[in-house]
């Protein structure tokens, strides 16, 4: 009878070991939702994604909506299963011939891990997306991305990085068709007369013009959970200050990590209206948040972390003797560490975003903020795991 004991010991044993993994994942996946920002917690703890890839079409918020358009029965799966690049003729299977020449709702995966050097820019389709989760997907080195005179696209999962202005030349267009492009400045994305367009969870860098520009009409842009690093001029929203036309322009600048190594643009809006809330902004040059021609932005529950050296005023505002001091900039609980300061418009409305059902989203304090973008930037998923796993873009050390 002594000697069952040990023998029912180790079954149990045996039996909690079997159901243990189980309990504990449904648990972490618990807890990693609760520490996740709205749209994470809208796909990541489903431990299926890589097979409802779709899904991330629904979890959207701000002035992009939800990207349904991009989804349905009639969506064609892509796969790039070639890193090469020829601009006039791409070949399939390249990234060039998913997203220019094939034409209606692309949903575009890669086989592998890639470095992309493009040789042009590379103009997106309307109703495309290019979806890198799950590998390390680079654009770099040479030209970059450019959504033109187009709608409903995503960008979501790469890291593109180190791109170089282009001289004008022939490339294909977004209809399939060859068309002239003129000389294209080094940014990494470049928005040009575009609309609902959501660029989330992607890694920027090291570009020689910038790291992104909403510009010339574009409108209901969501820019999310991104990691903006290593860049003197990082976003641009509105042409120049003579494009009247960027007055409609609306976008949602939201959970984003800006630094470390940035200088100014965080944005730098003209003209239209932009919603900055919940990003970590850590360090500055010449300042993170600037404008001209009457811009509205409010900046809310975001957290500044002024330089240890150099300007302490988040704020910058070019000046005007014809305009004088209209513009509208105003922060609503943001957080402030390190001695910065937000100067705001006196004696002004607060403007309000104004979203639709499907475009808003709760504000969290911005204590929880270095919690919420704990994981901004390219995602990437252990040897083990179909779920991807966090990154800290303030302290991790593993390249993004």
């Amino acid at each position: 009878m002594a000697s069952s004991i040990p023998w029912r010991l180790v079954l149990a044993i045996m039996i909690i070991a079997l159901f243990t993994p189980n309990l504990s994942f449904a648990k972490q996946s618990k807890i990693n939702g609760l520490k996740m920002n709205v749209i994470d917690r809208c796909w990541r703890p489903n431990p299926e994604w890589r097979r409802h890839r779709s899904q991330l079409a629904t979890c959207s918020v701000g002035y992009a909506g939800k990207m349904t358009n991009n989804i349905g029965k009639d969506l064609i799966g892509y796969k790039v299963t070639d890193p090469s690049d020829d601009p006039i003729n791409p070949k399939p299977g390249t990234l060039r011939h998913g997203a220019s020449v094939i034409q209606g709702k692309v949903w575009i995966t890669f086989q592998r891990d890639m470095h992309i050097e493009l040789e042009r820019p590379l103009l997106i389709s309307s109703f495309t997306t290019i979806d890198g989760r799950g590998l390390n997907i680079n654009i770099a080195n040479n030209a970059c991305l450019m959504i033109f005179k187009a709608t409903n696209i995503i960008i979501h999962g790469i890291r593109v990085h180190h791109c170089k202005p282009q001289a004008p030349g022939m490339v294909m267009g977004t209809e399939g068709k060859v068309i002239p492009l003129g000389h294209v400045d080094g940014d990494a994305i470049r928005l040009i007369t575009a609309s609902k367009i959501w660029i989330d969870h992607n890694t920027l860098y090291d570009c020689q013009d910038g790291l992104l520009d909403v510009t010339r009409g574009s409108t209901n842009v969501t820019i999310s959970n991104n990691w903006f690093r290593n860049q003197d001029k990082v976003m641009l929203l509105g042409h120049d200050d003579g494009y009247v036309r960027d007055q409609n322009m609306k976008v949602t600048v939201v959970y984003n990590h800006f630094g470390p190594n940035c200088n100014q643009r965080m944005p730098r809006i003209r003209y239209g209206y932009a919603h900055v809330a919940n990003n970590l902004y850590l360090g500055w040059t010449q300042y993170a948040i600037g404008g001209s021609m009457e811009p509205s932005l409010k900046s809310e529950a975001n957290l500044f972390i002024a330089p240890t050296t150099g300007s302490k005023e988040v704020t910058w505002r070019k000046g005007s003797h014809k305009n004088g001091d209209r513009w509208e900039f105003h922060s609503v609980r943001d957080a402030f560490e390190n001695g910065a300061s937000f100067t705001v418009t006196k004696g002004g409305r607060v403007p309000k975003p104004n979203y639709s059902k499907e475009q808003s989203f709760k504000i969290v304090d911005a204590k929880y903020v270095r919690s919420l973008t704990r994981s901004s930037g390219m995602l990437q998923c252990d040897n083990h795991s179909t779920s991807p796993i966090q990154l800290n873009g303030e302290v991790d050390e593993l390249p993004r």
